[in-house]
């Protein structure tokens, strides 16, 4: 068994697991951090933006004033966005069997893994996993289409030029591995690739192992997955949480008695209180709106808004906010906002029984009722005539690098009375900002991530004790398959002859043959030779077919050294010097000039010119094991 970790990023994992000939992707995560290297994408024109200066090295060798923008101190390139993807050149991707998704967070990748790379398999996830993550890819296409950028930078990324570069440019690692955005129709290839499945569903791959998915607690659909063969268990823990919120709660149980364990995906804030972090949220927000300023809150369209909408609405009349208007904007906030509620079964007891009563699982469904949450596609259209201030806004991307939330950014960024309040904990808000420096708006960070920290992964531990735990990177794991299961047919059962070897155990010898197919082995019986057919020619000596030999006894058993002894002397052999060895005993016959060698795996009689006594010799072992 060996595994691969093919990403950089502690969250976003693409791990590959090689296990009974079969090769396997757990989760395609897609690392976005990269494009903080680049400029903002502006819906409008900026001015701003627009007058950068180009970057130029200081002794006036490198010019690359066309590429590079400087801003506040920093470089950034001046092209469309630009995405790390999981290493490539590791393995040859397309020997992957499948690949397992544990969360739609860590299924960006996917479009590269499908549709580049000659993979020809199955991929395996929950349907909230598919649905939400077709949301966020095609939210994701749709930033990057309607903001083109007609220039592709690239010369930035010579490894002589990148050496001269400020940082964070400097270190940035495999930039000639970035790419941009994938399109729809390549989302729309590779997910026609995916097979739904429910947890603890059973699905076999290829007679080998059966993989099953477990709920991790993280988010709508979210799985962890078993990894079975008929002897061996393994575990893959990624993107889970022991806390109470919208999902099912975390199947913990079925991770008992797992030779491997693999855990990843744990909190990067292990010092954040989620409750802690919603409640300053909560009062920001408030303060912000009270002195008449606006709220920005950078976020995706699925996951945590929806607990910042259910903590808002417990929050809003006591805090006297009943008349601010709260704006959704995304161009799949109507699809997000409709399967939080139609995916009944994939959330905890409390919100699956509302639906029963009837009552919408999620409260934000009130709040568009009522008025108080409204959602647009965009900021163009029916946005621009009903939008009224101050107000509070959640839009995307939480990079501010692509999406409405630029044009927020640019709009409400030199006044001190507007807030900017961070929630999602994948991008350091520091860089997030950078671009948009000097800013006079406040920024709040506020980030909420449910995932494991290391507290509670000590008590899972505890509690599910698997025989190994791991951490990605590439590794020979340290347990070794010891059997396999072998199915005999009846017809051959049948012809068998046990023997009784010590009370409750029987052995029985079988001559047979071995057919392997999918990874499922049977014992067939012997195949009888064909009968030769008769030959019209004439043949001096006629040929019969060999006849099968009966197979020769297997002995079984140990030669006890005292017994032996007295036997021999019975039968007149009583000059016995005995020597111990490391592997059993040596017995002289000073008389006979022969020697006997006891040990656990054979016993050999070295006699010269006197077979009489070797047969006798021989059949006095005899005594003491067992024919089978």
């Amino acid at each position: 068994m060996k595994l691969y970790c093919l990403s950089g990023h502690p969250t976003l994992p693409c791990n590959v697991l090689k296990f009974k000939s079969t090769t396997i992707m757990l989760d395609c995560g897609l690392d976005t951090t990269s494009v903080l290297n680049f400029l903002p994408l502006p819906l409008v024109h900026s001015p701003r933006l627009s007058k950068l200066t180009g970057w130029t090295s200081k002794d006036g060798t490198v010019n690359l004033e066309k590429e590079l923008k400087e801003c506040a101190g920093r470089v950034f390139v001046d092209s469309q966005p630009e995405f790390c993807l999981p290493e490539r050149e590791l393995l040859d991707l397309s020997t992957i069997d499948v690949i397992l998704i544990s969360n739609y967070h860590c299924m960006m990748a996917l479009p590269y893994i499908t549709e580049h790379t000659g993979f020809t398999g199955t991929v395996y996830a929950t349907e909230p996993t598919l649905q939400i993550g077709r949301l966020l890819m095609e939210e994701l296409v749709n930033f990057m289409e309607r903001v083109p950028k007609a220039q592709s930078a690239t010369c930035w990324k010579n490894k002589d030029l990148q050496r001269v570069l400020p940082g964070p440019l400097k270190e940035a690692v495999d930039v000639w591995t970035w790419k941009r955005c994938y399109s729809m129709h390549e989302v729309n290839s590779a997910l026609s690739k995916v097979q739904l499945v429910g947890y603890s569903q059973k699905v076999e791959l290829f007679g080998a192992v059966q993989v099953s998915p477990l709920s991790s607690g993280y988010s709508l659909g979210s799985s962890n997955w078993i990894i079975q063969s008929h002897h061996e268990k393994v575990s893959y823990v990624s993107g889970s949480s022991l806390l109470t919120t919208h999902p099912q709660p975390m199947d913990q149980s079925s991770l008992k008695n797992s030779d491997v364990l693999i855990l990843t995906g744990l909190t990067q804030m292990p010092t954040a209180n989620p409750d802690g972090m919603l409640g300053e949220f909560c009062s920001n927000l408030a303060m912000t709106i009270r002195a008449g300023g606006n709220v920005l809150v950078p976020c995706y369209s699925s996951g945590v808004i929806y607990d910042l909408l259910e903590c808002l609405y417990q929050f809003i009349e006591s805090a006297n906010l009943g008349t601010t208007p709260f704006y959704f904007i995304s161009p799949v906030a109507n699809s997000s906002l409709e399967f939080s509620q139609i995916f009944a079964e994939w959330l905890c007891h409390n919100k699956q029984t509302k639906v029963y009563l009837p009552e919408p699982p999620f409260p934000h469904a009130e709040l568009i009722q009522t008025n108080k949450l409204k959602h647009y596609p965009s900021i163009h259209g029916d946005f621009s005539s009903e939008f009224r201030q101050p107000c509070v806004v959640f839009t995307g991307h939480p990079s501010l690098r692509f999406g409405d939330v630029v044009h927020f950014m640019e709009l409400w960024g030199k006044s001190s009375l507007n807030t900017v309040i961070f929630t999602e904990p994948d991008f350091s808000y520091l860089d997030a900002l950078a671009p948009y420096q000097p800013l006079a708006m406040k920024c709040v960070y506020c980030p909420i991530d449910t995932r494991l920290n290391f507290h509670q992964v000590s008590k899972l531990l505890k509690e599910v004790q698997p025989l190994h735990v791991v951490r990605c990177s590439v590794l020979n794991l340290p347990f070794r398959r010891r059997y396999e299961r072998v199915y005999i047919l009846p017809e051959l059962a049948n012809s068998l002859t046990p023997n009784e070897v010590k009370p409750g155990v029987s052995v029985a010898t079988v001559s047979a043959v071995l057919h392997s197919k999918d990874n499922k082995h049977t014992l067939q019986s012997v195949p009888k030779p064909p009968p030769v057919a008769p030959s019209k020619k004439r043949k001096r000596v006629v040929e019969e077919p060999p006849v099968g030999l009966a197979p020769k006894p297997l002995l079984s058993g140990a030669v006890p050294l005292e017994s032996f002894l007295v036997t021999l002397q019975k039968h007149g052999i009583t000059e016995v010097k005995v020597e111990e060895t490391p592997d059993g005993h040596i017995l002289h016959l000073q008389a006979e000039d022969t020697l006997i060698q006891l040990e656990d795996d054979g016993t050999h009689i070295v006699c010269d010119n006197n077979e009489p006594l070797r047969t006798t010799l021989r059949d006095l072992v005899l005594r003491f094991l067992q024919k089978l």
